[in-house]
């Protein structure tokens, strides 16, 4: 998982929080955005993932076109073996656990 910008801080363009969600500002530096991130992680109960964190530039998010969200799987190999489409209506975890199992199957 790369954390990314945040798409509902209280001081973006669409803020939203509570239900679960944390509220959070948008991070203005590397050290606030890993304690944004680090929240989420544990808020949303993602503990199974290791989280990495996306560079103040949103390098990731852009060479992934990865807001609001996005599902990848990237091979051993290093290329890319599954990309989903865009989030929220592209956000489908199931084809994502199929790529897995093919991935691994071929393996």
């Amino acid at each position: 998982m790369v954390y990314i910008h945040e798409a509902h801080a209280l001081d973006g363009a669409r803020p939203n929080g509570g239900d679960g969600h944390p509220f959070v500002e948008e991070p203005i530096d590397a050290s606030e955005r890993r304690g944004v991130a680090a929240r989420c992680h544990t808020s949303l109960d993602m503990a199974p993932l290791r989280m990495l964190i996306d560079d103040m530039k949103n390098s990731a998010a852009t060479a992934y076109a990865a807001h609001p969200d996005r599902l990848y799987l990237v091979g051993e190999d290093g290329h890319i073996a599954y990309a989903g489409g865009r989030g929220p209506r592209g956000f489908q975890p199931d084809e994502l656990a199929g790529a897995i199992d093919e991935l691994l199957a071929d393996e």
